[in-house]
């Protein structure tokens, strides 16, 4: 009999924040480096983010001779496919992960889903409810902090203080960290989170152009993909690690 897969979102209301970019970082993570057999599911209408970089990702494999080699030595070592990205509505979200792990003959340990960024577009509700976590990216900046924090509470009210919903958690986390500002605001707005007994992990995201680094021309240095996990040189300093390492320990993987 299969075991539980915990279904993961990184979602917030607000747009330009990373919940895009962090879910293919962990989703390629791993699948490719830790051995889970992940999927994602792409239900961020209208632009499916996801589907288009595993569209572009695919091309460049099958056009550059270098990518190419490099995806047949992972995936002969490996003795496994790419995890799939399953285009959806936001209403149609969970009926396509249930139907993809019903019929998938491997066991399925964690599905990640990109919804979009506003809790207004029909079925994010419905589909937020059905998470077992969700991990939200904050930022410094007093409009996002705002709105991300009153999703953040409008979320636990609603689906984590009640039981009726399986939702275990939410979990903040610093994105876009400029080291020289980390002092006396942050702590002005941790203890506003604390205050609202919201849960601030530990780990933040330094400010950093790497994380829109992707698969491109000749480059060997491959940092957010669909089909590789991030370069080991790029993830030095990035805190990917310990974000996925802490978001591990959280959802008890």
């Amino acid at each position: 009999m299969k075991s539980k897969t915990l279904f993961v979102a990184f979602s917030t209301q607000k747009g330009g924040v990373g919940k895009t970019t962090f879910t293919v970082l962990a989703a390629s993570y791993l699948h490719y480096l830790k051995g889970y057999n992940v999927a994602v599911v792409d239900c961020d209408y209208p632009q499916h983010s996801i589907t288009t970089m595993r569209k572009r990702d695919s091309e460049l494999v099958n056009n550059n001779q270098n990518y190419k080699m490099l995806a047949y030595k992972q995936f002969k070592t490996l003795n496994k496919k790419a995890y799939p990205v399953l285009c959806a509505t936001p209403e149609d979200a969970i009926e396509t992960a249930t139907d993809y792990i019903k019929n998938e003959k491997d066991e399925t340990d964690i599905v990640f889903f990109d919804l979009p960024g506003t809790v207004n577009s029909e079925g994010v509700i419905s589909s937020l409810a059905a998470m077992d976590y969700i991990f939200t990216p904050i930022t410094a900046d007093r409009v996002v902090l705002e709105s991300t924090l009153s999703f953040a509470m409008t979320i636990d009210s609603l689906l984590v203080q009640n039981s009726e919903f399986n939702l275990k958690g939410l979990h903040l986390f610093w994105n876009q960290v400029d080291k020289r500002e980390r002092t006396d605001l942050y702590e002005v707005y941790e203890q506003t989170i604390n205050a609202l007994e919201l849960n601030l992990m530990t780990t933040y995201i330094p400010d950093t152009k790497r994380y829109k680094k992707e698969m491109f021309g000749e480059s060997p240095s491959i940092f957010r993909s669909t089909l590789f996990p991030a370069d080991k040189r790029l993830m030095r300093g990035s805190n990917m690690e310990e974000l996925i390492t802490e978001i591990g320990y959280i959802i008890k993987l």
